[in-house]
């Protein structure tokens, strides 16, 4: 007997989904070639990627560039010290801070606006989505003065306090709260449970991976940002990482091997927090829901 040959739907099927797999590794590979291109200038010696046309593979793999970057040292009786390392502390501590009570202040907040009832409750949700449309860049400057005003100025309470009621985060929370089904929250009170032990040991469990995909965003923000940190500090010895690189380019713009090694110290802590929290963050940001 002779196999039965394929019909004309299951072959264009066959036909879509591998114009559709040949897409996604196209765009893929679009997508982490320059990131992949700065991991290589990175080892480049100085001045090779600023040949025509640049290569894209170094002649000969070298560690100066981050050596440089890294250690501090002596050359010509002068200390030069670009400070990445501090200030990549400096910017993981206000991240983990930033991110820590961002959630504390706006997981109870979304989770208050979606389930409790207390008068103006619609008010606020119509107040909180209207700012929305409001650029950040046009507060910034009311937000020094303030910041001026109580003496918050070059310091990481003044830096971080502005990101911790963030209202996209509180909105993200309540979107997902709503999904909860009412039922089982009103059969705990029913228990005797209070509005703290529901929260805590029903709310809580079931928003977890759309808190971990909410903590990564707060995470990013506060690595990310190089604006506010620019205004706020005023002491280089408080940089956070993109301040502190940015400072280094002003000083080293044609050097491009090691701008690309300051590139790659900033990129990887965030890249491996990805990738270690990914399967939460994929969850929460699909999932888009709570199943009761």
């Amino acid at each position: 007997m002779s196999a039965a040959r394929p019909g004309p739907g299951r072959t264009r099927r066959r036909l879509r989904a591998v114009v559709a797999n040949a897409a996604v590794a196209l765009l893929t590979l679009v997508t982490l070639l320059p990131l992949a291109w700065m991991v290589t200038v990175s080892f480049m010696p100085r001045g090779e990627s600023s040949h025509s046309p640049p290569p894209f593979w170094p002649s000969r793999w070298s560690w100066e560039n981050y050596y440089e970057l890294l250690v501090r040292r002596e050359i010509d009786g002068a200390w030069f010290d670009y400070r990445i390392l501090p200030a990549l502390w400096n910017s993981l501590t206000v991240a983990a801070l930033a991110t820590l009570f961002g959630l504390l202040l706006t997981v109870p907040a979304g989770y208050a606006l979606a389930k409790l009832q207390f008068t103006g409750r619609a008010r606020v949700l119509k107040l909180l989505i209207a700012t929305l449309v409001i650029p950040g860049q046009v507060a910034m400057l009311p937000l020094f003065l303030l910041m001026k005003e109580v003496g918050l100025v070059n310091s990481y309470a003044g830096l971080i306090l502005p990101s911790l009621a963030g209202i996209f985060a509180v909105l993200f929370v309540r979107q997902a709260t709503l999904n909860i089904p009412d039922e089982m929250l009103d059969a705990a009170r029913l228990d005797g449970a209070g509005e703290g032990r529901i929260f805590v040991s029903i709310v809580l469990p079931l928003l977890a991976p759309i808190t971990v995909t909410l903590a990564l965003f707060m995470f990013l923000a506060a690595w990310n940002d190089f604006l506010w940190p620019l205004i706020i500090l005023t002491d280089q010895h408080r940089y956070t990482l993109p301040v502190a690189v940015a400072a280094i380019a002003r000083e080293h713009s044609g050097d491009g091997e090691l701008m690309m090694a300051a590139a790659v110290v900033t990129t990887l802590p965030v890249l491996l927090i990805f990738l270690a929290l990914q399967r939460y963050y994929m969850t929460g940001l699909l999932g888009g829901s709570v199943k009761g």
